[in-house]
């Protein structure tokens, strides 16, 4: 009897768990990084990797591309209107540069070249209204994020078009209002700029929109009000994100508080929060060594951290029973003491040692080109790696980070092919060492009248 009332139990939770996302979910999810005719940006073709994986965690059918053209975009948008035909939710994000032209808001593909107000109003742009419009208009529940909010270079080269001198123009995108059951989400506020973050992981608004928008059992506009605060006190009050919504009602991404697999889960697994619990189910499985050096970088004591280091470790290297020790033997102070330039000379690094410690940061994950110099390439893998372990974030050396990194257990992938003064080296070498697009950082409060007034109307 007691099996029979067990069984009866679990087959109506896996139930409970499969009618939650048995709704149409349909999800628009697009990065553009490698601007051809302006400084590409670092993170969002990363940003929407990590989106996506999340969405499809949740029963999202993803409409997924990185770096588009015009052409390339309009194709992803058809798909995705027809795909949101009589969809319960339809979800837009859009991470890269954006521009708002007279209160108009446009997308920027990575082949504009935007030299005057015609460019953009002529098709090398593409319109977010007329977008939204034609592809989610049949959605009942539409959910837009506009991470596009960058300081945007070709602002100014229409400004200064003698045809387009009195157009508004700003590097921000402009204010939007929602239809009925429609929320919008900017990463900032009205015609102001938000942060890309550190290269190699996700921007501070696509971070926290990961953290919280399919956390177990969160209604949206209380997710919302997560990011938001998330986002702001990521930045130091530096950024806050903005929105409108007219949702007519409660929205979940993720309405079961668990699944079955998670009931059998090992203890240590019911000890992380749901934030980082779902960080850790979105990037678990994931290939991308970028991916779990983000999860690293958000929870460097994280639960999970153990076997996200195994994972990095047999993706470089194919499967090993060695472990990283990371903090056996660390002097405490390590996690403390700040490390400048000065304190980096002290430690008297010459150009083999410099190039000794780049190429350790590829072994455990970190890439970067073995010069010998300590470009702003390798500060920022060093920053990287110095958040990943938890100490001061920097991008300098001290003599106890430097004894540290040298405690650690290394891939032995280690890439002494890169030295830009090796040549002979390098030729002899059988092959280049993996690309992780960047190196280890990488994938891991809004709304309405209804939220006492944080958003406007």
């Amino acid at each position: 009897m007691r099996f029979l009332l067990a069984a009866m139990s679990l087959a109506a939770f896996v139930f409970t768990g499969n009618a939650a996302y048995a709704d149409k979910r349909v999800a628009f999810v697009v990065g553009n990084a490698a601007y051809k005719n302006v400084p590409q940006l670092p993170n969002p073709a990363i940003d929407a990797k990590s989106m996506a994986r999340v969405l499809r965690n949740v029963g999202f059918d993803v409409v997924e591309g990185a770096n588009l053209t015009r052409d390339a975009m309009t194709a992803k948008l058809l798909e995705f209107g027809k795909k949101s035909e009589g969809a319960d939710v339809a979800l837009f994000f859009y991470a890269g540069h954006g521009i708002a032209v007279n209160g108009t808001n446009y997308l920027l593909p990575v082949d504009a070249d935007l030299k005057s107000e015609m460019d953009v109003k002529l098709g090398a742009a593409i319109n977010v209204d007329l977008t939204l419009e034609q592809t989610m208009a049949d959605a009942k529940v539409k959910l837009v994020f506009l991470d596009a909010c960058r300081d945007n270079p070709f602002a100014a080269k229409i400004r200064s078009a003698k045809a387009t001198r009195s157009v508004n123009v700003a590097s921000g995108l402009a204010e939007m209002k929602s239809g009925e059951g429609t929320l919008i989400a900017f990463a900032t506020g009205p015609g102001q700029t938000a942060l890309d973050g550190e290269a190699g992981t996700n921007s501070p608004f696509t971070r926290a929109l990961i953290a919280n928008i399919a956390s177990p059992g969160l209604e949206i506009q209380q997710a919302m009000t997560k990011v938001r605060a998330q986002v702001n006190d990521e930045t130091g009050k530096a950024q806050l994100p903005w929105g409108h919504t007219n949702l007519t009602g409660t929205v979940f991404l993720n309405p079961a508080a668990a699944t079955a697999s998670d009931a059998a889960a090992p203890a240590t697994v019911a000890q992380a929060g749901e934030v980082e619990l779902e960080f850790w189910r979105s990037i678990k499985d994931t290939n991308k060594v970028e991916e779990l050096n983000a999860y690293l970088t958000n929870y460097p004591n994280g639960t999970f951290k153990p076997l996200a280091l195994a994972r990095i470790a047999a993706l470089q290297d194919g499967p090993s029973t060695t472990t990283r020790n990371l903090t056996v033997g660390i002097d405490p102070a390590t996690f403390t003491d700040t490390a400048d330039q000065i304190a980096e000379d002290q430690v008297g690094l010459d150009k083999n040692q410099r190039r000794d410690v780049q190429r350790r940061l590829t072994g455990l994950g970190f890439d970067v080109k073995a010069t010998g110099k300590f470009d702003e390439e390798t500060r920022s893998v060093i920053r990287r790696w110095q958040a990943a372990r938890g100490y001061p974030t920097t991008g300098y050396l001290n003599k106890l980070q430097h004894k540290a990194m040298q405690s650690e257990i290394v891939s032995s992938r280690v890439a002494s092919d890169d030295s830009t003064d090796e040549p002979a080296r390098r030729r002899s070498s059988g092959g280049g060492r993996r690309s992780h697009g960047g190196g280890g950082g990488g994938p891991g409060n809004l709304f309405g009248h209804m939220m006492g007034g944080l958003f406007h109307r």
